[in-house]
Parts: C-alpha cells; sequence; structure tokens
C-alpha cells in the first residue's frame, strides 16, 4: 500500500503550510493568554498574602490587648465603698437624720467587707446578709429589724434593706 503524494499538489501544499503557521499563531496565542492569566493570578495571590499578613497583625494586636485586659480582670477586686438602700423608708416616715444615723448603724455592721477581695464575699454573701439581719437597730426610742431584699456584690457594693419595726 502507497501513500499517494499530497505535497507534490500546490493545494496541498497550502493546506500543511496553513496548518503549520495556524498552529504556531495558536501557540502563541495561547502562551499569550496563559501569561495573562498567569499574571492575574499572581497578582491576585500577592493581594491576598498582604491581606493575610494584615490580618496575622491585627490578630496579634487583639490578642495581646486581650492578654492585657485579661491581666487587669485577673487582678483582684476589691470592695470600695458600701451604699445602703432603704427600700420602706416612706413608709415609716423617717426623718433625713434619723434615716441617715439607720444607714450609718447598718455600714457600720458591714464596714469589715471594705478593702476586702470581691470574690471572697460573692461566695460567702449569706454571712453578710446574716450580718445585717441578727442585729437590731434603735433610732428615736424605736427598734427596728432589717431584712436584706436585694445584695448587689461588686467594687460598689449595694444593700437594700425593708425594715420592720420590732416590739
Amino acid at each position: 500500500m502507497h501513500f499517494p503524494p499530497f505535497y507534490k499538489n500546490k493545494n496541498w501544499q497550502r493546506l500543511f503550510v496553513g496548518i503549520f503557521i495556524g498552529g504556531i499563531l495558536s501557540y502563541f496565542v495561547f502562551i499569550y493568554m496563559f501569561g495573562q492569566l498567569m499574571e492575574k493570578r499572581i497578582e491576585e495571590n500577592l493581594q491576598l498574602r498582604t491581606e493575610k499578613q494584615e490580618l496575622e497583625l491585627a490578630y496579634r494586636t487583639l490578642e495581646e490587648n486581650m492578654s492585657d485586659l485579661n491581666d487587669k480582670y485577673q487582678q483582684k477586686l476589691l470592695i470600695h465603698s458600701v451604699d445602703i438602700v432603704i427600700i420602706n423608708a416612706e413608709a415609716f416616715r423617717l426623718d433625713r437624720f434619723s434615716l441617715h444615723e439607720l444607714e450609718e448603724l447598718i455600714k457600720n455592721e458591714v464596714s469589715d467587707i471594705l478593702g476586702k477581695e470581691v470574690n471572697t464575699f460573692t461566695e460567702h454573701y449569706p454571712l453578710l446578709i446574716k450580718m445585717v439581719e441578727n442585729k437590731t437597730y434603735e433610732i428615736n426610742d424605736l427598734s427596728y429589724q432589717a431584712t436584706v431584699k436585694h445584695l448587689f456584690i461588686n467594687e460598689r457594693s449595694e444593700i437594700h434593706i425593708e425594715l420592720d419595726i420590732k416590739r
């Protein structure tokens, strides 16, 4: 079997030259398009790397700030002041002087907690309640029994008290 000699015919020669030149042109077009695509990918990669570095820096900064805040909050919180709020003072028609004297008596009773750690009193708050409730407070020949309704223990503690007349 023998292949016919197409390479001698002008039409076939033009076909083969066209295929060869088309292959070379398509190869250059492919190289150009591939280069443009790679350039975009490299540019995007660089942009993502810089963004990643910025995010890592921000993360490290936030982590350091968080550790500083944790250190600050891990320090022992101390009770600086105690405020006494008498809920039903209007019901007994106490004047300002009597009310102030009663608040001072109660503050003197709980003055031991000033300067102490907040954590110790959050665990042992029933003792503080019993200290206030087990004492009778006498003002103007009347005896008052205190009942603790609300107790807030933090750096500035509050004790909300309801009074009853003891007979």
